[in-house]
């Protein structure tokens, strides 16, 4: 038994081939930028440690002037006084003079010149009269009663020359003293009031010292957090300042064509051998 197959057999069927065209940067770029790449991330994974805002603490010339505006009423102690030496000088006008301090010393001795002075005139006038046969008599009463009233009228007329004569030194004296007191008075009460006003004047001197030595202090805190942040950063300027770089670089690209060429089907091919032999093996068969 015998197959023939008309032609010799059916021609093999065969696939069409494919390509695949990659275009991608130069290598050596590509490799840079994949490396900046991940340098970015991993700097980017790690969080930034940010200095902690700092504020200046109050200056110790600040703290001094804080502490002397609490110690109120500098002055008062020599207000004090000036009110007391006021009151003193108001007392010492309404009080009256005190005279007998300055009494004379000697005033009775003046009296008793006076006195005995009477005494030897009644004593002349007496002998004059027992002289004259007058002793006893009206007119020697009349010329005694003169004397005595001489002699009362000059002792009068010292004491009221003395009396009169301390009571001017001790008017003069109060006036002094009340005046005297009236003036330290309101000196000691102006200075009280410069004594408060120069600790007011030391106080705002201190404060605005403390104050520019504060800003000096924050000055210096401020410029150390800006260099800590300048150095937190560097490490993304580095990598900003490398991706300007790769972006300014000229672009290359490389092109990669991977192809697969047409060739026959397998099944085809084996189907097509066999149908070959069974032809050659029907042909050799005697007739």
């Amino acid at each position: 038994m015998s197959f023939i197959f008309g032609g010799g057999g059916s021609a093999p069927t065969t696939t069409t081939g494919t390509s695949t065209v990659t275009q991608r940067e130069a290598p050596g770029v590509e490799a840079r930028k994949l490396s900046l790449y991940d340098q970015a991330a991993a700097l980017a994974s790690s969080p930034v440690n940010l200095p902690a805002l700092q504020v200046a603490p109050i200056s110790a010339i600040e703290q001094a002037a804080i502490t002397q505006a609490g110690q109120t009423g500098v002055g008062a102690p020599t207000t004090t006084a000036g009110i007391g030496s006021l009151l003193g000088a108001q007392q010492t006008a309404a009080a009256g003079p005190n005279i007998s301090q300055f009494f004379n010393p000697f005033q009775s001795y003046v009296t008793d010149e006076i006195n005995r002075q009477s005494a030897m005139a009644q004593n002349q006038l007496g002998a004059q009269a027992v002289a004259s046969g007058a002793f006893g008599g009206g007119r020697q009463g009349i010329a005694q009663a003169e004397l005595e009233r001489a002699r009362l009228a000059q002792v009068g007329q010292a004491q009221a020359q003395g009396f009169q004569t301390a009571l001017s030194a001790a008017q003069q004296q109060q006036n002094m003293l009340s005046g005297t007191q009236l003036a330290a008075g309101q000196a000691l009460g102006r200075l009280g009031s410069q004594q408060q006003a120069m600790s007011l004047a030391d106080i705002n001197a201190q404060m605005q010292a403390g104050a520019l030595q504060r800003g000096i202090g924050q000055q210096q805190l401020t410029a150390q957090r800006q260099t800590a942040l300048q150095r937190a950063y560097e490490p993304f300027q580095r990598i900003e300042f490398l991706k300007g770089i790769m972006t300014n670089l000229p672009t290359t690209q490389s092109t990669i064509t991977s192809s697969t060429a047409p060739g026959a089907n397998p099944l085809g091919q084996a189907i097509g051998a066999g149908l070959g032999a069974y032809s050659t093996y029907n042909l050799m068969q005697p007739r």
